[in-house]
């Protein structure tokens, strides 16, 4: 009779053994960090500081769970050490064990839940993007140490000239050099909190100075990032266009420098069901294939169902420039676009793509007729 309840605790048990977060963990990193929020509150009520009180131990013992399965199924691959030396595994660790070693050595049970906050951690290496952005910095690495050298060198620097210039003026703010690395930082930064001042005037173009300096180090790095960002977003388009341009059947007979020759010409469009792509009547300007998904041509007295590797609107290109039917997806899909300058010079490097495409075209405009 207990046999029905084991599945779903294997599948739950399977699933948290997994090193990516589970909609449970999703839930109890929210209910958690917003319990420990409440917590810092002056509740109306003692049963609400109560309810506050067992949401935080029960999104605790979750996480102490997580932590043991996870060791429990790391320890049966051999890969315990592995898991226990990982950032993953760190944070697993600080999540299970924070708030109890806190509690245990002494901690004011207010000032120990403080440390549910390390939960947060735990939803990092979910968030998209994040390791594009490791990418970058790891590629960038170079140029951004070279600004920083650049950003602490003036800080230093504006710090030493403030401080012989203002420090019998203000010793109390600038009477010593890290003292007036405050003010340096403040500075650079364009901050501008405006509690340390310079009051001479070669204090004063020192700070103009040093505003400057910190709007080109910025700048700087803004655009480092900004062009490592866009270099690694060509490069990720570059290799799903590849691999939905390899399934095409018309594409894969080419070989690999003729691939990325039409990879570099296509561009992606991800397109929702029902979704309208060409209409009778319009002006066309180029052609479409179908890398995933399908789509609907509706042809007088017919509608013909394209799938994934077909092509369509290349009567367009081939010299009729007007839309002869309405094509729509009839699923998700996502197509490559092909435009009416790109697909010229495409027939022109590869004369037995543009036959292949031209017989296909004459065959439907003979069904078609």
């Amino acid at each position: 009779m207990f046999k029905p309840m084991f599945p779903p605790l294997a599948q739950f048990v399977a699933a948290t053994a997994g090193r990516n977060m589970t909609k449970a963990a999703y839930v109890a990193v929210t209910v958690g960090v917003v319990s420990m929020v409440l917590l810092t509150l002056d509740p109306a009520y003692e049963a609400a500081h109560r309810w506050v009180d067992f949401l935080l131990w029960a999104c605790l013992v979750y996480f102490v769970f997580e932590w043991l399965v996870r060791l429990r199924h790391m320890a049966r691959q051999g890969r315990l050490a592995l898991y226990m030396s990982s950032s993953a595994g760190l944070v697993d660790a600080l999540g299970a064990l924070a708030v109890p070693v806190a509690l245990i050595l002494g901690a004011e049970p207010k000032t120990a839940w403080l440390l549910s906050v390390l939960w947060v951690l735990k939803v990092v290496p979910g968030i998209p993007g994040l390791r594009q952005l490791r990418r970058v910095l790891v590629l960038e690495s170079g140029p951004l140490l070279s600004v920083l050298v650049i950003f602490l060198m003036v800080v230093f620097l504006a710090s030493v000239a403030e401080y012989f210039l203002e420090r019998d003026v203000q010793p109390q703010t600038f009477g010593s050099v890290p003292a007036a690395l405050w003010w340096a930082v403040v500075t650079l930064t364009t901050t501008g909190y405006g509690d340390v001042v310079p009051v001479t005037p070669l204090g004063r173009m020192v700070a103009a100075l040093v505003m400057i300096s910190g709007l080109g180090v910025f700048g700087l790095w803004t655009g480092i990032l900004a062009t490592g960002f866009a270099a690694e977003t060509r490069r990720d388009n570059f290799l799903k266009t590849w691999e939905s341009v390899s399934k095409v059947p018309f594409f894969a007979a080419l070989g690999p420098a003729a691939i990325a020759d039409v990879t570099h010409m296509l561009r992606t469009m991800e397109l929702p069901a029902r979704t309208m792509i060409i209409r009778k009547g319009a002006q066309g300007d180029c052609m479409y294939f179908i890398a995933a998904g399908a789509v609907e041509v509706d042809l007088p007295g017919k509608k013909v169902q394209l799938g994934e590797g077909a092509f369509f609107g290349e009567m367009a290109l081939l010299g009729n420039n007007m839309r002869g039917a309405n094509v729509s997806t009839t699923k998700v899909s996502r197509l490559l676009v092909l435009d009416l300058v790109d697909f010229r010079v495409l027939m022109a490097r590869h004369p037995d793509l543009a036959e292949t495409i031209d017989a296909e075209a004459k065959r439907r405009a003979l069904e078609n007729k």
